[in-house]
Order: structure tokens, then sequence, then C-alpha cells
């Protein structure tokens, strides 16, 4: 044994020891590598074989080991995604058309069921194709919200409003995996003007009300004011009159002052009730002017309501005319095409028959033709005497059907030729039947001499035949 046989065998419990722990090591690094961990803005769908009665299964903030060959997995994003609703034209309650313009945004949902539902309809799908998917739901369900609500209850009460709209579509978004995080109505508009009228007189009362309550305080200031200076004047005049009583100028002064007051008192009273009545009369002249607003928007609004409900039932009854008419057209177009091709395809029947007859008659004369060694008069010879038996048959078919009860021949003794008048009639009768050889002449065919009753010669027996 060799030394280099040694040092072999030697290395060789080294190099098996080596390979088991490169195998090792290669299994352990495809086990790491397929244990995958989802990030706290995704969703891990591991697909394949999942369980029984599973089609995915959903993990979120956790991690995985994906199963090599029996299973694969994606990621869903949890990214909000903003999407801009523009509901234009929507039928409310009372069948006034508003424009409800809008923001909602949305995301892929992470509760048990609903994130099962993602997997299973939004898994493989782009960022526009979830937004359509999700516009055309908020679409819908914003529509039957406003279908359900008076335009009052719209304007006024938007939280109902909001949480109607909140309640619909996020139990439809639900059904594909998604949720509602918000919703943004910008604004409220109709075509008719009915909520900026509603809006007018809502200002109107409010002015008005505001105009009343700055009016009774004006009043009731100046009351107090000239209740302050008459106490503020009797109290002088008290005073005073106790300083100089028994005094006659003093008694002058004070029948003076209390005139004087007297006066004043009467002054402002009479100040207050003019201003308070010119108050009042500024408050019921605005009072009307808004309510003659209101009745004005409000016959207008009744104008509305009654278009709404004659012309709108009267154009659906239109629209629905046209449709039975086109729709009834189309069936007669549709009858009528198809009867136009049940007679191309009989004709294109009938045709095909035709080439096909007439095809195996040219193969069938073609034949004939080779048959008569290429000879196209002696194949026509072969046609006729094929046909032989069946024209001489109608020769005799000629006269055969002809009914003769009683024949009178006038002989007055003369004779020609030999022959007698009734033998020149039955001749003649016999005559009238075309004879071969003129239906040959007419075809542009010689008859054989064999079928003219001539005489022709035999070359091998040297014999003379006579067909008669």
């Amino acid at each position: 044994m060799t030394f280099l046989q040694l040092q072999v065998e030697s290395l060789a419990p080294l190099l098996a020891i080596g390979f088991a722990i490169l195998f090792v090591f290669m299994i352990l690094l495809t086990f790491v590598r397929r244990y995958k961990r989802c990030p706290s803005d995704r969703i891990l769908v591991v697909y394949g074989k999942v369980g029984t009665g599973n089609s995915a299964r959903c993990i979120h903030g956790g991690a995985s080991f994906i199963w090599p060959v029996i299973q694969d997995y994606e990621y869903l994003d949890l990214t909000p995604i903003s999407i801009e609703v523009n509901l234009v034209n929507a039928l409310s309650k009372q069948n006034i058309r508003v424009n409800v313009p809008s923001r909602f945004t949305i995301g892929i949902s992470t509760e048990p069921g609903v994130m099962q539902n993602a997997a299973e309809r939004l898994l493989g799908q782009g960022l526009e194709q979830i937004q359509e998917l999700a516009k055309e739901i908020i679409f819908g369900q914003l529509r039957l919200v406003v279908a359900s609500m008076d335009i009052e209850e719209i304007n006024n009460d938007r939280d109902k409003f909001l949480t109607n709209i909140s309640n619909s579509v996020e139990s439809e978004l639900k059904k594909v995996g998604l949720k509602l995080i918000n919703v943004n109505i910008t604004d409220i508009v109709d075509e008719s003007g009915y909520i900026e009228a509603l809006g007018k007189e809502a200002a109107a009362h409010a002015i008005n009300a505001a105009r009343k309550s700055v009016a009774e305080k004006v009043r009731d200031g100046s009351i107090g004011e000239a209740n302050a200076v008459q106490d503020q004047r009797t109290q002088v005049a008290a005073a005073n009159a106790k300083a100089v009583e028994g005094e006659n100028l003093a008694k002058i002064n004070v029948a003076n002052s209390d005139s004087l007051r007297r006066q004043r008192e009467a002054e402002a009273e009479r100040v207050a009730i003019a201003s308070e009545k010119v108050q009042s009369a500024k408050a019921l002249e605005e009072s009307y002017i808004a309510e003659q607003a209101a009745e004005v928007t409000r016959a207008e609004r009744e104008r509305s309501t009654q278009l709404a409900d004659i012309i709108v039932p009267a154009e659906i009854d239109k629209k629905k005319v046209e449709i039975d008419a086109e729709a009834e057209a189309e069936r007669t177009r549709r009858r009528a095409r198809g009867d136009a091709d049940a007679i191309l395809f009989k004709a294109q029947a009938e045709a095909q028959g035709i080439f096909e007859i007439m095809t195996k008659q040219a193969e069938g004369f073609d034949r004939i033709v080779k048959a008569a060694g290429n000879s196209s008069q002696d194949a026509v010879l072969l046609l006729i005497a094929d046909k032989l038996p069946e024209l001489v048959k109608l020769q005799s078919e000629a006269i055969k059907n002809i009914k003769i009860d009683k024949v009178t021949v006038w002989e007055n003794g003369s004779s020609k030729d030999g022959k007698t008048a009734t033998s020149n009639f039955i001749s003649g009768m016999y005559g009238s039947v075309p004879p071969l050889q003129d239906m040959f002449n007419m075809a542009g065919m010689e008859l054989p001499e064999y079928l003219k009753g001539k005489k022709v010669e035999d070359g091998n027996d040297d014999a003379v035949t006579e067909l008669n």
C-alpha cells in the first residue's frame, strides 16, 4: 500500500464528516430563510397547504415558517388609501338631486374575519385596482344613504348623515377585506337651490331675533336711566325742601323743580314709548320680509316637487317605451337575419348538391371517354348505344296511346307506286315519328351504318348482312 493510498484512506472519514456538516448547514440555512417575519404595516398571507377548509393564513405582527414546495407567501400593504368621491345628481328622499363631494380614507382591515376576506379578494391586486373597487362600493352606498334622508335632515344633522354613511359603507367594505378610516364631506349643494334657501331662512330668523333683543335692551336701558334720574331729582328736591323749609323761595324752587321733573319724566316716557314702537315696527317689517322670502322659497320647493312628481315619471315612461321599441326592432332584425341566413344556407346546400352531381357526371364522362380510347365520338356512340333501347321505346310509344275507334278511308280505285290509300295513311302516320337518322343529324353526329339498314361487309367471313 503506497503512501498516497494511506493518506486518502485517512482523509475519507474527515471528508464524510465535512459533507455531513455542509448538508446540515444548508438545511439550517434553508429553514432560516423560509422563516418570515411580518412588519407592523403589512399582513403576511401564507397560502397553499395551510389546513383543511382554509384558503390562506393571515398573520399581522408575528412570524411564521413557510414550508418549501407546499406553501408560499405574499404581503398585503396596510397603508391608508385616500379616495375622492364626487357624487353628482343623487336623488334624496324628496326626489331633489344633490351633489355630495367627499373624500374617504380606507385601508385593509386587520380584524381576523375581514383580514381573511382581504387575503381571498385583494391578494395580488395593485393600489389602483383596490381604489377602483372601493370607489364603486362607496358610490353605491352613498347614493343609498342620500336616497333614505330628507334634505333638511342631511343639511341640519351632519353627524347623523356621516354616521349613516359610515355604517353603510363599512359593512360593504368588510366583505372585500377593507376598513373605513375616515369620511370627510366637504359641501352639500342641490341644483334647485333648496339648501341655500333654507340657510337664508334660518339667517333671517336669527337676524330678526337679534334685532328684537337689541331693541328690548335699549328700551330697558332708557327706562332705567329715566328711573335713576327721577330718584336723583326726588332726593335732591327733598333735601332742598328740608333746607329751605319755611321759605317761599325754596317753595318756588321746589315747585319749579317739580314742574321740570314732571316735564322731563313725560318727555322721557314719550321718547321711550316712541322708540319702543319704532323698534317693534321695524322688527315686524323685517319679520314680514323674511316670511315673504320663506314663502317664495317654499313655493319654489313645491313647484320643484310637483315637477319631480309629474315630469320624472313621464320621462321614465318615455324611456321605457323607447327601450321596448328598440327591443322589438332588435327582435325583428334578428328574425330577418335568421331567415336570410336560412335562405343562404339552403341556396348554398342546393348549389353544393348540383356541384357534386355535375362533378360526378363529369368524372363519369371522363371515364367513358377513356374507355373509348380517348375518342369523344366513340364515347358518344357508347352513350347512345346505352340509351338506344330507350330511344326505340320512345318511338314506339309515340303512337302507342293513340286511340282510334274507327277509321274510314275512301278509296277511289287509284293507287300510286302500288300503294292504296289505306296503306298511305298508315305509312304517313308512322312517318310522323322522327327516325333515328334525323335525331343524330340534329345532334351533329353520324348514325352508324349498321343502324341505317344498309348492307355492310364483314372482313372476317365476307358475309353480307342486311338490317331491316
